[in-house]
């Protein structure tokens, strides 16, 4: 019993030591506080971790981990120590060597510590190396010359073994310059190997240099200052200037200057663009531009090097005199889409029925093919009244077709038109094609044609009757009656021609006359003869009334 009692007592006592050593390490990390703020600072392959503490830092440091998401793992990562922040005192620290994995995801996260008390892990913050870091500042070299300054420009982690920007090409340079004397600063595009021009001699300029990677829109860090004092310019009058670029349609042609007054001859001279981008040395790599070799001309078609859709060039001007001295122009760069400039679209019109139809014919001719597909050419067609108004409204209409109509056309009115080519990818636009105009068919053709109409039925209705009359009067269609026929044949042949009186006409009176006392004096001697002797007159006044009877139903006829 004793030896229990003893046992549990021992149990007990263990058990309240436990308990104390609980409260005492739950009261510690109760004490410390999470860092807060977490944020990390990357140039290049530098990482730096920075957080913010507001707690008591007495005897305080800080521990973190990290985690690393491969693309390939499924399962969660474990946690692993972040090397190079493993109990600091300052709350910051610098874990550059930790990191390999540029373009994976990380999470970090950090703690306070203090002795055997710790705090409770910060909330985690998560990156992608490559996507937080900034390009670092890069190197420059200067050199003084003839009133230039030649400058060399060395990439960023140029001299590091660990590098995040592999790709030293993508790098493009912004450099500001100012007068040190004014402090106006300038700024422009550079090369790897360049030289600033148009800068005043014997001035002290200063200056700094940035790189860029536009694909990714990310901006570097700036080198430091450097300064340096141009020389005094000579001027060479052997030396080309204003050397320049005419290009139309993808025909392309260099054009300069000289002041010379001698004998010289010139050689064009070119540089694939790319070299330039690149580190090295370039100035044995330029090359001759075929057909333009020992010319006394001051152009030079550079048709036979530049292809449409190859990247940049570089030309420059070589000249030489008799005495085989010679001069070198400055380089001009050619990017042959951005360079050429768009010309003038062909157009035609047409007009059928109530439709305006435009034919667009694409800058270069229906033979480049290669400017339709580089440019994807738009089209801004302008049509207009042409009427003496000269507050006529112009419409505009646009299409990416090479037909067009136009609807809703007013009659009897002169349309023009005029069209221009446009390429929204290269923002560029040509100018506007010549004006084309015609006419549509309107009420005033319609009206004349009507008037034209009513007058030549006019015609023709006067001339039926002219014709009528005329077959009246010389084809009568009535024919004389045979019984008169031979006593008047004349006089009733033309009823409207006036004729000179005859005989036969005085007979033809006389014979009714002499018919109408014949008829009378039959007529009264049937009634005597009736009266004297019945017997007798009944054969002879039979005979003779059928006679008489039978006469003038054929006069009576023939004059109906």
């Amino acid at each position: 019993m004793a030896e229990a009692a003893c046992a549990s007592g021992r149990l007990a006592a263990v058990l309240l030591c436990v308990l104390v050593v609980v409260s005492r390490c739950c009261a510690g990390q109760t004490n410390l506080k999470s860092p807060q703020d977490i944020q990390v600072y990357a140039v290049n392959t530098n990482f730096t971790l920075m957080w913010n503490y507001t707690g008591d830092g007495t005897n305080v440091t800080f521990s973190a981990q990290y985690q690393c998401f491969d693309d390939l793992q499924t399962s969660e990562p474990e946690w692993k120590e972040l090397s190079g922040c493993q109990n600091v005192s300052h709350t910051e620290c610098d874990f550059s060597s930790a990191i390999t994995a540029y373009y994976d995801t990380h999470h970090i996260r950090i703690r306070a510590e203090r002795r055997e008390a710790k705090s409770p892990w910060s909330s985690i913050f998560e990156m992608i190396p490559y996507e937080i870091a900034q390009i670092g500042p890069p190197e420059i070299a200067l050199q003084s010359i003839n009133g230039a300054i030649k400058i060399n420009i060395s990439p960023p982690e140029a001299n590091q073994v660990r590098k995040m920007w592999l790709i030293s090409v993508f790098f493009k340079y912004n450099v500001v310059i100012w007068d040190n004397s004014s402090n106006v600063e300038k700024v422009r595009s550079i090369l790897p190997i360049d030289v600033i021009n148009d800068l005043a001699p014997e001035t002290t300029y200063c200056l700094k240099v940035q790189a860029t990677v536009p694909l990714e829109y990310k901006e570097g860090l700036f080198s430091p200052i450097h300064c340096i004092k141009t020389t005094r310019k000579v001027n060479d009058l052997l030396c080309p200037t204003n050397v320049r670029v005419f290009a139309l349609n993808m025909k392309f042609y260099l054009l300069w200057d000289n002041h010379y007054n001698e004998h010289v001859t010139y050689t064009v001279q070119y540089l694939t663009g790319y070299l330039k981008n690149l580190y090295d040395d370039y100035s044995s790599k330029w090359q001759k531009v075929s057909g333009c070799e020992n010319i006394t001309s001051m152009k030079c078609n550079l048709s036979s090097v530049i292809k449409p859709t190859s990247a940049s060039y570089y030309f420059r001007v070589q000249a030489m005199n008799e005495y085989s001295k010679s001069c070198l122009s400055k380089d001009v760069e050619v990017d042959p889409p951005v360079t050429n400039e768009i010309g003038p679209p062909d157009v035609k019109v047409d007009i059928s029925d109530v439709l305006l139809h435009i034919k667009i014919t694409p800058p270069g001719g229906p033979g480049n093919k290669i400017m339709s597909d580089l440019y994807d050419f738009s089209y801004q067609i302008l049509y207009w009244k042409n009427s003496s108004d000269n507050e006529e409204e112009v419409k505009m209409k646009e299409t990416k077709q090479t037909i067009a109509t136009v609807s809703d056309l007013a009659p009897s009115t002169l349309y023009c038109v005029k069209v221009q080519a446009f390429s929204e990818a290269y923002n560029k636009s040509s100018d506007f094609s010549r004006e084309e105009c015609i006419g549509t068919a309107g009420a005033t053709f319609a009206g004349a044609l009507t008037v034209v109409l009513i007058v030549a039925s006019l015609v023709i209705f006067f001339l039926y009757q002219v014709y009528n009359k005329i077959k009246y009067m010389f084809f009568p269609s009535c024919q004389t009656p045979l019984n008169i026929e031979g006593f008047g044949a004349q006089l009733f042949s033309s009823p409207f021609v006036p004729t000179v009186e005859e005989p036969v006409e005085i007979c033809y009176i006389i014979e009714s006359r002499i018919t109408e006392e014949v008829n009378q004096i039959d007529f009264k001697d049937n009634k005597h003869f009736k009266q004297s002797s019945r017997d007798s007159g009944n054969y002879s006044y039979d005979d003779n009334t059928s006679q008489s009877k039978g006469s003038e139903e054929t006069l009576g006829n023939d004059i109906l």
